[in-house]
């Protein structure tokens, strides 16, 4: 057995150690929000946070988890300390910048984009860049992508004063 915190839940699964925890959380713990893309952690689409670092879950064997806290795009507000129901600003800021194109990389992006955000709170050009490197969009909305990070690090910083 294996125990992890996911989105603020203890949870407890029985899988061979070496399942990704990609097919624990969309198989074992129904959180289809990760999406799988690759399967060798080149894409993104599969980030989530491990312990507050984005993570991708596609290459990230279960047993590793022992006692790791894990949050997925369904957890987000939660683990910003939002009530159930709200957004969390990345996820607002999605939204107004209407930055998905058919949406399948998504989830990813935002995780990776939150993770970028919790460490840069007002990230330059190149800050973007570095630390969306590794996220793909097949449909090329990184323009937008952009903006809405952009838009999130005011978000957070206007919520913050």
């Amino acid at each position: 057995m294996i125990n992890f915190t996911l989105n603020e839940k203890a949870v407890e699964v029985d899988v061979p150690a070496d399942t990704p925890l990609l097919w624990v959380l969309r198989d074992e713990l129904g959180m289809t929000g990760t999406k799988f893309g690759c399967g060798i952690a080149q894409c993104g689409a599969c980030t989530v946070h491990v312990d507050g670092q984005a993570r991708r879950s596609c290459i990230t064997p279960v047993s590793t988890l022992d006692g790791a806290y894990v949050t997925t795009i369904e957890g987000l507000a939660m683990s910003a300390g939002m009530d159930q129901g709200e957004l969390h600003p990345i996820q607002s800021a999605w939204i107004e910048a209407q930055a998905p194109q058919c949406g399948y990389c998504q989830s990813g992006q935002i995780m990776q984009a939150a993770a970028l955000l919790a460490e840069s709170p007002e990230p330059t050009d190149e800050e973007i860049s570095a630390g969306m490197v590794g996220n793909l969009c097949r449909c090329m909305a990184y323009v937008r992508i952009r903006k809405a990070i952009k838009l999130a690090a005011a978000l957070q910083l206007e919520g913050a004063e």
